[in-house]
């Protein structure tokens, strides 16, 4: 049976995934005021508003002056570039685009923990990623994709998305464990790391007046973005990395794209076809079957609270 550090790791990053599945709704409105870049950056401000209140007692201004470049280049990893470009490419390309490249993400975990990690890659694990990817497929539709020359570009910077985001989620474990870096302290350094890329793009879109007028509902949905689904989610799904052994946490993320459809149905009127039922049921036994059999615990795998 494994630990409860285990099981709590999986509750953090199912629960982070799902709080990103509800981002597409939200973001939909919020870009079409907001370019990508400065949106970004606002969320990664209001984030830091957020965390850094906690950070005295986490103990952050004691991390080591060494651990700096390692924990700031995590940010430039996942928060700059890997959002950067998932921004980036669903603006040139489609949603559907999106959801599919982007599904690519678990696959890049299990590529890196491989290379970085040294973990071992076990028949288990490949046919939960088989089966949840199975799932996406049907839920999203390959067949109303569209890679054309038109969205060529688009469809790129989402593919450089789903390589950094799976580098990202790797080197987040790593780092928990090598520095033996809080979450929190992890968290804030990679956010302050994000704003390295994000901030010069959003001074390039401000300065060229690409900001539409900001009324109440897109000011809530850049609260709701920067406090939930950037602070209170990212330091969740870092948790669940620094928790649990990455080739099973990648199976988190699939948890996206099912709370998208699911709430897309809700929230946008759209029907519960049999697609998304028979599409969820596989993402869900998919999960079930990495948590059935959980890696044995690991002394050295360990990772600082």
């Amino acid at each position: 049976m494994a630990n409860p550090q285990f099981w709590r790791g999986a509750v953090y990053g199912i629960t982070a995934a799902s709080i990103w599945g509800s981002m597409y709704v939200v973001s939909d409105l919020v870009l079409e005021i907001v370019p990508p870049f400065t949106l970004l950056s606002a969320r990664v401000v209001l984030a830091l508003l957020a965390l850094l209140p906690l950070s005295r007692r986490h103990g952050l201004a004691t991390t080591p002056r060494r651990s700096l470049p390692a924990l700031l280049a995590l940010g430039v990893v996942g928060i700059g570039i890997s959002l950067g470009a998932q921004f980036i490419g669903t603006d040139l390309s489609t949603a559907v685009n999106g959801a599919l490249v982007t599904s690519a993400s678990p696959a890049f975990v299990l590529l890196f923990a491989m290379i970085i990690l040294r973990e071992r890659l076990t028949l288990a694990n490949l046919s939960a990623i088989a089966l949840a990817t199975l799932g996406v497929l049907i839920i999203v539709d390959p067949a109303s994709a569209d890679f054309s020359s038109q969205t060529f570009i688009g469809d790129v910077f989402l593919a450089l998305a789903a390589v950094t985001w799976g580098l990202y989620s790797v080197l987040v474990r790593h780092v928990s464990v090598r520095l033996a870096a809080p979450t929190h302290t992890l968290t804030v350094y990679a956010l302050i790391g994000g704003l390295i890329v994000s901030l010069p793009g959003s001074l390039l879109e401000l300065a060229q007046g690409a900001v539409g007028d900001i009324d109440g509902g897109v000011a809530l949905g850049v609260v709701y973005l920067g406090i939930i689904c950037t602070a209170f989610a990212l330091r969740l799904w870092n948790r669940a990395f620094a928790l649990v052994p990455a080739t099973v946490a990648s199976l988190f993320f699939f948890a996206q794209p099912l709370a998208g459809a699911v709430l897309a149905a809700i929230f946008l009127d759209q029907r519960m076809t049999a697609s998304l039922w028979l599409g969820g049921i596989l993402i869900a036994v998919a999960v079930l079957l990495a948590l059935i059999r959980p890696p044995a615990p690991n002394a050295k795998g360990q990772a600082a609270t």
